[in-house]
């Protein structure tokens, strides 16, 4: 068996730490290192223990979960942070995308749920969700292309993958809809990454959206 993945838990209320941790505990690909009530304590344990994955509350005091990212992400790259909150409010979510989030869950979901949903997050085959990549439309839209260059290496049928990841579907999605194996998916995915100097789809489905290439609403 590999490596479980190594997760901060970060939420002001010992209730929903509580919660998350019964979520997890019976899984063996997770393992809880810490836990924080502040975005301030999660800079800390972040330098600490360096886990793979962080779930971070929105709304905290001293510092909230959108500050915390940004910064954590800034100087810590690697990390995946999923946003774990009660309200599906999708402009907090948006927000926390833009400085450097993977995803969300929200509190009221099943365990399952979190499960499946966490282990594709760690493997960077999430898939966003259809509000969030309609915000990402409406964000750039309205704006000129903005100044990040396009890279003539992406094949055609690379292009029409990342059109695919950018309206939110997922690995088994884009291959059923293109007749291809997941397996092919995710070797384009990891290529278009490693062309573009990026680490995930969120990133990609940013880099789709700032060249124009979506049409005037999500597929």
């Amino acid at each position: 068996m590999s490596q479980p993945f190594r997760i901060l838990i970060v939420d002001d209320h010992s209730h929903a730490r509580e919660g998350i941790r019964a979520i997890l505990k019976n899984d063996p690909s997770f393992e809880i290192v810490a836990e924080g009530k502040n975005g301030i304590e999660a800079m800390i344990l972040m330098e600490e223990w360096m886990p793979d994955l962080i779930l971070m509350d929105i709304h905290m005091p001293k510092m909230d979960g959108l500050e915390a990212t940004k910064q954590i992400k800034e100087k810590y790259p690697y990390v995946k942070i999923v946003m774990i909150t009660v309200s599906d409010d999708i402009t907090n979510l948006f927000e926390a995308i833009k400085k450097g989030a993977q995803g969300y869950l929200l509190k009221n979901l099943s365990a399952d749920s979190w499960h499946e949903y966490l282990k594709a997050v760690a493997v960077d085959e999430a898939p966003m969700s259809r509000e969030l990549a309609l915000r990402f439309l409406q964000e750039f839209s309205h704006k000129e292309k903005q100044a990040v260059p396009v890279n003539t290496s992406i094949t055609a049928r690379e292009n029409e993958i990342l059109k695919w990841v950018a309206s939110g579907k997922s690995n088994r999605e884009i291959s059923e809809g293109l007749s291809i194996s997941e397996h092919t998916v995710k070797n384009h995915l990891k290529n278009m990454m490693q062309k573009l100097s990026m680490d995930n789809r969120v990133q990609l489905t940013r880099y789709v959206y700032e060249q124009g290439w979506m049409s005037d609403r999500a597929r």
